[in-house]
């Protein structure tokens, strides 16, 4: 069998798809499976919607060959690969990994919706409404569709999508190559005294960093010397900031840019609690190195959070932008330390189940039942 793999990103570009579709191209040939790879810098020279015309005809040109094509996503390249899929009438499956018509609702056309409520509704005016069409086309024209949480499985059947055809394949998590020091050092490192929370993610809206440093002040009521790091970038950073500059939070609330994944870890170790107080996750990879980091979780009763932590087994969880709910499991926490080590062993356990080669199986063999 052949696939041709589409995505929107590949290394030397970073984040998650990259790095899925360079793991697929390399280990999917051990299974019986190989691989053709069409990135969508590979026409970046050319104006935007042109873009989409050339990538067409980059897939029907490298989609000859090939049994299946599998897109990594439903809209950039996922509603031009299948087209030319359903031209040359080839197999043709996507992976979903969120709804990119609410994320863009969300940061650019005034969306206010969660995307639970989002998912079953319209009327969000002809840009979203565009991209909700498109991203809906994909799945209900393609022969099957990969999903990396149970969760996310139940938002795409609101799209309209029969749920017979959606397949769950939990995403693999990479266990850390370089040598993390000990806490203690770390904290030393890093000048950290006090008692000290960490969060990590886009600084985008429906990551609550904002209602957090809420949460923040209320626990430094206790706990006057506590730290609060958020580790990430994006389009919420200035109105952080703001924030941060108004309640004269600087030397408590620590805004440090997008870090190298090393550095990151080092950070979540050395830190206390890790508190992500998010409306949406499909399925977290941030929280799955949290979990393997050993480092107590807190974090919101949403999307595929529930599907990695028990609530009280291997962490704590909350409803979103509930503050005293929030305040209350990070003082829990740092008061008990017997509950931090049966937090942190038990998510440690868990982290096992995502593997690498159990993620290869399962994705290999869904492809190879197309054969």
């Amino acid at each position: 069998m052949k696939i041709l793999i589409a995505t929107g990103i590949y290394p030397p570009e970073i984040g998650g798809p990259a790095t899925y579709s360079k793991l697929l191209h390399d280990m999917l040939p051990d299974k019986g499976i190989e691989t053709k790879v069409l990135p969508f810098s590979s026409v970046g020279f050319a104006p935007k919607i042109l873009k989409h015309v050339l990538y067409f005809f980059k897939v029907l040109k490298e989609g000859r060959s090939v049994d299946i094509i599998y897109a990594q996503d439903s809209m950039s390249v996922g509603f031009v690969s299948v087209f030319a899929a359903r031209l040359m009438r080839k197999k043709f499956i996507v992976k979903i990994v969120g709804d990119h018509a609410w994320e863009q609702g969300m940061q650019r056309y005034g969306v206010t919706d969660l995307l639970d409520e989002f998912s079953t509704k319209h009327g969000y005016g002809v840009v979203v409404e565009l991209f909700k069409k498109l991203q809906t086309y994909s799945a209900k024209h393609a022969d099957g569709v990969v999903v990396p949480s149970n969760y996310l499985k139940g938002i795409v059947s609101n799209w309209g999508i029969d749920p017979r055809k959606v397949t769950i394949v939990y995403n693999a998590f990479d266990r850390p190559s370089c040598r993390i020091p000990e806490k203690t050092e770390l904290r030393k490192k890093y000048n950290l005294t006090g008692p000290t929370i960490i969060s990590a993610g886009r600084l985008v809206p429906w990551k609550g960093f904002e209602e957090l440093i809420d949460v923040f002040i209320e626990v430094r009521k206790k706990y006057h010397d506590a730290r609060l790091i958020i580790v990430g970038d994006g389009s919420s950073r200035r109105v952080l900031e703001k924030k941060i500059e108004q309640l004269k939070l600087q030397e408590n609330v620590i805004l440090t840019g997008k870090l190298p994944q090393e550095e990151l870890y080092e950070y979540v170790v050395a830190a206390d609690v890790f508190v992500l107080n998010t409306s949406y996750e499909g399925l977290s990879h941030q929280l799955l190195e949290v979990m393997y980091l050993k480092t107590p979780i807190v974090t919101t009763k949403v999307g595929g959070n529930p599907e990695l932590i028990s609530d009280g087994k291997s962490g704590i969880l909350t409803p979103y932008n509930d503050l005293s709910a929030i305040c209350g499991a990070i003082e829990r926490i740092l008061s008990d330390d017997p509950l931090k080590i049966k937090l942190t062993e038990n998510a440690h356990a868990k982290v096992a189940e995502f593997t690498q080669e159990s993620m290869l199986n399962n994705i290999s063999d869904y492809l190879l039942s197309y054969k």
